[in-house]
């Protein structure tokens, strides 16, 4: 399935209300079916850490952290990728903590 982010949001992809409704009405539904998401950043100048995190972050709960092998973010520039890499790097970080602190 792809995705084409700008059909969603304009060149500044910052809304996490429409991230959440992209990650539930469609990348959700999709990865639970296991289909391949791509997610296509074309026309996509710049994106917020949040809007990048309600993207991703339930799914990786829901999921698991392999879910991001199952999705590809598309011709993203430079701006978006190192976004994309902090919030990633967050959510692992984040994730290790959880499982350390239970122990």
């Amino acid at each position: 399935m792809i995705i084409k982010m700008i059909e969603y949001v304009s060149a500044f992809a910052e809304d996490k209300d429409t991230a959440r409704d992209i990650r539930n009405n469609i990348i959700s539904p999709a990865l639970a079916n296991n289909e391949e998401v791509i997610l296509d950043f074309t026309g996509i100048s710049s994106a917020t850490q949040s809007f990048i995190h309600a993207l991703i972050r339930e799914l990786i709960k829901e999921f698991g952290i392999d879910c991001l092998d199952k999705m590809k973010f598309k011709e993203c520039n430079q701006q978006v990728k190192t976004i994309i890499q902090i919030v990633v790097a967050y959510i692992q970080d984040s994730q290790d903590d959880e499982y350390y602190s239970k122990g």
